[in-house]
Formats: structure tokens, C-alpha cells, sequence
């Protein structure tokens, strides 16, 4: 899709579809049309009237409805798309109802699209919710489908009843927004494809080929440590887990350096499992392990943020991280039982083989925690108890630090991308507990997601603001949302790049 800004207004727009956005409370008055839709109705030969009273339309959140204009009108569709109550919107809720206008002009084989939803907030955040709603909404990943044709001979794969060109309406001065929201579409787009390809596919070898592609067009350093390294640096937990893999393990750092004194200095680390067999706990039936090329949904995010900050240039300087590797099953693999031995020099009795990712994130973290950074934030598909606790939509979240805990609630409410608090407390770190060694990489099953964000920060001691998002939830879905597709979401791209804008 072409997206851009223009100065006309909608009842001046000609083309085959016309969105127009509405709140409730356009509707207060019983059998009465909202007044800036009064001339245009009338233009549209009373076609605006006539579809809210045929299907009732209230401009309701989620709702929508399009139908055919008359012949000799100016646009050949009218596509309605509800916002709920105007006092409650954000700009979340106008990236829902964009999402509906996309799919409502997809559905209606719209080629050129006027788009005119109200202004909330202002206009930059409006017309950039409008994109990432649309854009996000029409994407398919058709990379592994074999290219067919139907009895006509038409290719099936053909997307020529997408939207082509988006025409955001009386948004002239808003060509900034629409750069920057594909700039962020790329970082989530990116992210999808890495969480939905399969683990043939994505490796750690073509893991870190892909950040050296992101390093190389975009002109950031980038630092492979391969397994030699990492023996040399005392990595024993991350290695603990590659060691049953007969691919190579890949240490991932890639660095982006503001053209100015860089204001800040973060660092984003990703669990990085290319696909999770659960080791020698195998994981068993109804385990979903042929999702587990997901487990490296947390690398792909910061993977993909990498590309969208890059292109953004905030002032700050940002260190990417991911440890990188399959958990496998060979004569070599790590047993329950074993005792490794991190960077930092912790112990760790191995009590639970399919525990594998929070090994990785302890070396990682120590990686991260040596390069006096600001702040640390890690993303994980850690534990299935915070899937339990929050469900598919919403990520938990735990920090040492209550002014980067409210940073993250911020970029939570301004991405969409949903975040609770989770409490770390101190007394269940017991349940981690080894009689042998520093502790173990599992605890009992109650407070599950709590104790591997207790056993993670064991690994943080230098950096004062660090915070653990488990995204085992929202990473990956099975039911479709307003803009979210079943599979790979591209969870947390969005998520960062509000947080590292905002820091």
C-alpha cells in the first residue's frame, strides 16, 4: 500500500472507497445524522443515512459496514467504522477501527482509499495509528506457499483487491507520521516473518545472518561471539543448553550509536531458542511443541526494533543482545541433574531440561549488565504460568526499578501492546533454592512466572533499572485479531520503540 497525506477534504475526495470514522456519541440524537456528514451525505445521494439506518450503525468499537454508492456518485464505497465513546478513545482505538476499514476495503476490492477517522490525541499520533492499523491488518505471509492458480487461471496469491493507495484526508502536514509508522511496520513485519518461519528456516546461523543484514544496511556495529568465545567468557548456562544442538550456538550484540552525544544508554536482550524440544524433558503430547519455533519470539523483537529504531535515529545510545541456539536431544545434551556454571560465576542445578531459556538470558544478561547501561529490559516466551495467569493478550512484566516500570506502562498504553505488573517477591526466591548449587532453574509450580523472573535477576547486579517481560502469551496466537494474525504477532517491536522514543 501507497499511504499519503492530502489536504482534501472528503466530500472533495474521488476514489473507489471512502472511510469515515464515527464515535457514539455522533449518534445521541435519535434519527439524526452526525452534522459534518450532512453536506456529504447529500453528495452521496443519501447513502450515509441510509447504510447507518439499514444496519443500525451506532459507531460502536469493532463495528463496521460498507456498501455500494450510487453510479454517478464521486466514490463507488462507503465503508462506516465505529471508534466507542469519544471520552474513553486512544490511539489504540483508532488503529482498531483502521484495522476494520483495511479489511472492509479488501473485502469490497477497493484500489484507492480515502481514509477520514477523527483526530484523537493529535494529528501525528491519529495518522500514524491509521497506518500501523491498516498495514498490520492487510499483512500475510505467503513465503511458503506454492504459487496456484484457480480454474480461470488466475493467481490465487494475486492481491490486487488490496487497498493500493491510502489517501489520509485533511492530513496535509502529516507525511512525518506516515514514514515514521512504516519505519515501525518493517520492525513488526520483520519480527512476524523471523517467529512464523520454521525452524529449518531460521537458525541460530541465519538468526545472526539476519542482524548482520539489519547491521550492514543500517550502519550499526555488530559482534558475534561463536562458541569459542563464549567458553572463553565463562558462558556455562547459555552453553549448557546449545551443547545437544549440532548447530553452532550465536552470541548476537549488535550496537546503534546516535550521530550526537547520545543521551541514554540502553540494552534490549532477546531469548533467542530457534526451536525448543524441551531437551531431554521432552516435551510430550498436547505440548504444543510444534509451535516451539516461536521460542525465539523475544530475539525477534528486539531484532525487529533494531531495524525500526535504526531507521527512527532516537538520541540514545542501543545495544541489542540475544544468545542464540536450539534445545536439543543428543548424547550430549545437559541432564537433569547437571550443574553449570554462568559468566558471573553463579551455580545453577539444571532440575528441569525444558527450563532452557532463562540459562540463555543468565549469560546474556550478564553480557548485557558489563556494559553500564542505563536500563535492561529483556523479552522471553519464558513460562507457561504467566500464559495461565495473563492469557494470550497480555504481557507480565517485572522491575527492579518503578521509574522504568512506569516507562513501560506508558509505551504499553501509547503502542497497544498490553503489559500487567507482576510483583517480585524476594521470599519466593526459597522455591529456587539448591541444596548443592547457587540455585535451581526451576521452583514449585505455584508463582511459576515469578521465580524465573527472580532467578533472572541474579544476573543483573550493576545496571540500577531492569525489567523482565514474559511474552509466552501475546507472541503467539491461534485466534485472529483486529490486526494481529493467527500465529506470529511481532509482539513487543511496537512496545520498544515507544519505550526507547520516550526514555
Amino acid at each position: 500500500m501507497d499511504f499519503q497525506a492530502i489536504a482534501t477534504a472528503p466530500i472533495d475526495w474521488t476514489g473507489d472507497g471512502l472511510v469515515l470514522g464515527l464515535f457514539e456519541e455522533d449518534f445521541a440524537e435519535a434519527g439524526t445524522l452526525p452534522e459534518p456528514l450532512t453536506a456529504l451525505d447529500e453528495m452521496l445521494d443519501g447513502a450515509i443515512a441510509d447504510l447507518i439506518t439499514e444496519i443500525k450503525f451506532k459507531g460502536k468499537a469493532h463495528s463496521g459496514a460498507a456498501s455500494r454508492v450510487g453510479r454517478h456518485t464521486p466514490v463507488k464505497k462507503l465503508i462506516l467504522v465505529g471508534l466507542g465513546k469519544g471520552e474513553k478513545a486512544d490511539s489504540e482505538a483508532v488503529r482498531q477501527a483502521a484495522a476494520k476499514a483495511a479489511k472492509l476495503a479488501k473485502a469490497q476490492k477497493c484500489a484507492t482509499l480515502g481514509v477520514a477517522l477523527p483526530t484523537v490525541g493529535d494529528g501525528a499520533t491519529t495518522v500514524q495509528a491509521i497506518v500501523e492499523g491498516m498495514g498490520l491488518a492487510l499483512y500475510e505471509d505467503k513465503r511458503f506457499k506454492s504459487k496456484s492458480k484457480d480454474e480461470e487461471g488466475n493467481d490465487q496469491n494475486d492481491e490486487s483487491g488490496y487497498p493500493q493507495t491510502v489517501s489520509l484526508l485533511d492530513a496535509a502536514d502529516q507525511t512525518a507520521s506516515i514514514a515514521r509508522a512504516e519505519q515501525i511496520l518493517s520492525g513488526v513485519v520483520l519480527a512476524r516473518q523471523l517467529v512464523a518461519a520454521p525452524p529449518n528456516e531460521v537458525t541460530p546461523i541465519t538468526l545472526a545472518e539476519t542482524a548482520a543484514a539489519i547491521a550492514a544496511e543500517y550502519g550499526m556495529e555488530l559482534t558475534i561471539l561463536e562458541k569459542e568465545e563464549c567458553e572463553k567468557r565463562g558462558m556455562g548456562a547459555f552453553l549448557g543448553v546449545a551443547v545437544a544442538s549440532d548447530l553452532p550456538p550465536k552470541f548476537i550484540h549488535m550496537i546503534y550509536k546516535p550521530e550526537g552525544t547520545a543521551r541514554k544508554k540502553l540494552a534490549i536482550v532477546g531469548k533467542g531458542l530457534t526451536f525448543d524440544s524441551g531437551g531431554l524433558n521432552l516435551k510430550g503430547p498436547g505440548s504444543g511443541i510444534e509451535t516451539m519455533k516461536m521460542d525465539m519470539g523475544g530475539a525477534a523483537a528486539t531484532l525487529g526494533a533494531a531495524k525500526a529504531l535504526a531507521q527512527l535515529k532516537p538520541d540514545v545510545e542501543l545495544h541489542f543482545i540475544s544468545a542464540v541456539t536450539e534445545n536439543m536431544i543428543s548424547g550430549h545434551a545437559m541432564r537433569p541433574g547437571d550443574i553449570l556454571t554462568a559468566s558471573n560465576g553463579k551455580t545453577i542445578e539444571v532440575n528441569n531440561t525444558d527450563a532452557e531459556g532463562r540459562l540463555t538470558l543468565a549469560d546474556a544478561l550478564v553480557y548485557a549488565d558489563a556494559l553500564g547501561v542505563d536500563a535492561i529490559v529483556d523479552l522471553a516466551t519464558l513460562t507457561g504460568a504467566c500464559l495461565v495467569a495473563l492469557g494470550n493478550d497480555i504481557a507480565g512484566y517485572w522491575s527492579i526499578d518503578d521509574d522504568l516500570a512506569a516507562e513501560l506502562k506508558a509505551a504499553a498504553q501509547s503502542s497497544g501492546e498490553k503489559l500487567w505488573q507482576m510483583p517480585l517477591e524476594q521470599s519466593y526466591f526459597e522455591g529456587i533454592k539448591s541444596p548443592i548449587a547457587d540455585m535451581k532453574n526451576t521452583g514449585p509450580r505455584p508463582a511459576g512466572s515469578i521465580t524465573a523472573a527472580l532467578f533472572l535477576k541474579e544476573f543483573v547486579k550493576k545496571t540500577k533499572a531492569w525489567a523482565h517481560i514474559d511474552i509466552a502469551g501475546p507472541a503467539w496466537t491461534s485466534k485472529a485479531g483486529a490486526y494481529t494474525p493467527v500465529g506470529a504477532t511481532g509482539y513487543g517491536v511496537r512496545l520498544l520503540v515507544d519505550w526507547v522514543m520516550a526514555a
